[in-house]
């Protein structure tokens, strides 16, 4: 069972990171305007202070399609 209290310090964490970073929030609104499906692909990269960087990419499936939907609501 979910912590009601759990969800209010996300929700607060949520909102301080969206005001952080408010293009985050403006692209995946973007992105959910069609751009994902089943068969689209995710790119990631991190990148460190010093330069180092990793990817990896992810392909979406159905039951990933599920679970956006789901967070939409």
């Amino acid at each position: 069972m979910i912590n009601p209290a759990s969800i209010f310090k996300m929700k607060g964490a949520w909102e301080k990171f969206t005001a952080n970073h408010p293009r985050v929030p403006a692209f995946m609104q973007a992105a959910s305007q069609g751009m994902l499906s089943e068969g689209s692909i995710i790119d990631l990269t991190i990148t460190a202070p010093d330069g180092r960087k990793i990817q990896t990419n992810v392909r979406l499936t159905e039951s990933d399609m599920e679970l956006f939907r789901e967070f939409q609501k």
